[in-house]
C-alpha cells in the first residue's frame, strides 16, 4: 500500500490566499478601484498556483515515482497527470 505524502506545509500558504480572497470581497464590498481588485485577485491566483505547483511536484516525486517502480500503476498515474494538466 502506498503512503501518500503530507501537504501540511502548504496550509500557511493556503491560509494566506484565503485572507487575500477575503480582501478581494472587502474591496468589492467597499466599491474600491478596479485595478486594486484585479491586483489582489492576481495575488490570490499566484498564491494558489504556487501551492498547486508544490503539490504537483511532491506528487511526481513520490506517488508517480513509486508507481513507475511498481508493477502496473504507471499508466494510471500518467493518465491522472495528463487529465489534471489539461484542466
Amino acid at each position: 500500500m502506498h503512503k501518500h505524502p503530507s501537504h501540511s506545509s502548504q496550509i500557511n500558504r493556503l491560509k494566506r490566499a484565503e485572507g487575500q480572497l477575503r480582501g478581494v470581497v472587502r474591496l468589492i464590498d467597499e466599491g474600491k478601484y478596479c485595478i486594486d481588485i484585479l491586483n489582489q485577485l492576481k495575488a490570490v491566483q499566484k498564491a494558489l498556483a504556487s501551492v498547486e505547483a508544490n503539490i504537483l511536484e511532491t506528487h511526481i516525486e513520490n506517488c508517480v515515482a513509486q508507481a513507475i517502480s511498481g508493477p502496473g500503476e504507471a499508466q494510471q498515474k500518467i493518465a491522472e497527470l495528463t487529465k489534471i494538466i489539461k484542466r
